[in-house]
C-alpha cells in the first residue's frame, strides 16, 4: 500500500509502484480532499488529528482483506502508517517510512527543523494565499534546482488540492507531535532519509531510527523531500532490499 504526502495524490507514486506489481498486489489511494477522493466525505473533527487519516488506512486495508502487508508512507503518511499499524497490527508486517517526521517544531533537545514561529508563518502564508504558497514552497521542498520541472509538478499538485481542506491538513500535519507514537512496534520498519531535506532534516531521521528499536535507516543520495519523484530508482532499490 502506497500512501502519499501532504498536498499530493497517488500519482506521486507512478515511478515507484509499477516496479512492485509483478510480485505484489499494489494499492494506491487518495486521502479525502486529495486527488480524486470524495470531498463530501471530509469531516473536520475526524481529520483534526492524524488518527482520522490512520483510521481511513485501517478501514481501506480491512476492506481489501490485507494481512501482513507492506505500507509505504511518504512524509506525513509515514506517521499515519505508524499510527495505523499500532491500531491494527495484523494489517502490516513491514513499514517503509519515506522522509518521516514525528514533529516539525524544535523543542528542548529535539530538532524538528523549524521553530514554532516559522511554522505559524508558513501556515499563515498558506491561509492567505494558497496558490502563492504552492508556487513558492514547492521548489524549496523538492530541492532539485537543476530539474525545475519537478518543483513545477509539485506546485501543480498543491494547487489541485481543495484549498480549505489543504489548509486544515497543513495545520494537522505541521503542528502535530507524534513522537509518542514511536517506540517498539510489531512491524519491521525501514526509514528512508534524504541526505538534504528542508522538511525532515538528517537529525529527524536519526531521531526516528533511535526511537524505533530494530528499525533500519538508509540515508539516500537523493536530495529534497520527494525521492519518489526525484530519485525513483534509488527509492525502488532501497524498498526492494527491505521487502
Amino acid at each position: 500500500m502506497f500512501a502519499h504526502g501532504f498536498g499530493c495524490d497517488q500519482n506521486m507514486w507512478r515511478y515507484v509502484s509499477p516496479a512492485f506489481e509483478d510480485r505484489f498486489r499494489t494499492v494506491l489511494f487518495d486521502y479525502v480532499g486529495s486527488g480524486g477522493a470524495d470531498i463530501d466525505a471530509y469531516v473536520i473533527e475526524k481529520y483534526a488529528t492524524l488518527d482520522g487519516y490512520a483510521q481511513d488506512v485501517v478501514d481501506l486495508a480491512r476492506a481489501l482483506e490485507i494481512k501482513d502487508g507492506i505500507f509505504v508512507g511518504h512524509s506525513v503518511s509515514a506517521m499515519i502508517g505508524l499510527i495505523a499499524a499500532r491500531q491494527a497490527p495484523e494489517l502490516f508486517s513491514k513499514l517503509v517510512l519515506v522522509a518521516p517526521s514525528p514533529c516539525y517544531i524544535d523543542e528542548a533537545d529535539y530538532v524538528g527543523g523549524f521553530n514554532r514561529a516559522q511554522i505559524l508563518e508558513l501556515l499563515d502564508f498558506l491561509d492567505s494565499n494558497h496558490m502563492g504558497w504552492s508556487q513558492a514552497m514547492a521548489p524549496m521542498i523538492m530541492a532539485n534546482p537543476d530539474r525545475p520541472e519537478l518543483g513545477e509538478e509539485l506546485a501543480g499538485s498543491f494547487c489541485r488540492s481543495d484549498p480549505e481542506i489543504a489548509k486544515r491538513f497543513a495545520r494537522t500535519t505541521f503542528l502535530s507531535d507524534n513522537r509518542g507514537d514511536l517506540g517498539a512496534i510489531e512491524a519491521q520498519v525501514l526509514i528512508l532519509q534524504c541526505r538534504e531535506d528542508l522538511i525532515a532534516p538528517l537529525a529527524v531521521g536519526d531521531y526516528v531510527h533511535a526511537a524505533i528499536p530494530g528499525s533500519e535507516l538508509v540515508v539516500m543520495k537523493a536530495t529534497g523531500h520527494c525521492p519518489n519523484l526525484s530519485a525513483p530508482e534509488e527509492t525502488i532499490a532501497a524498498i526492494t532490499a527491505f521487502v
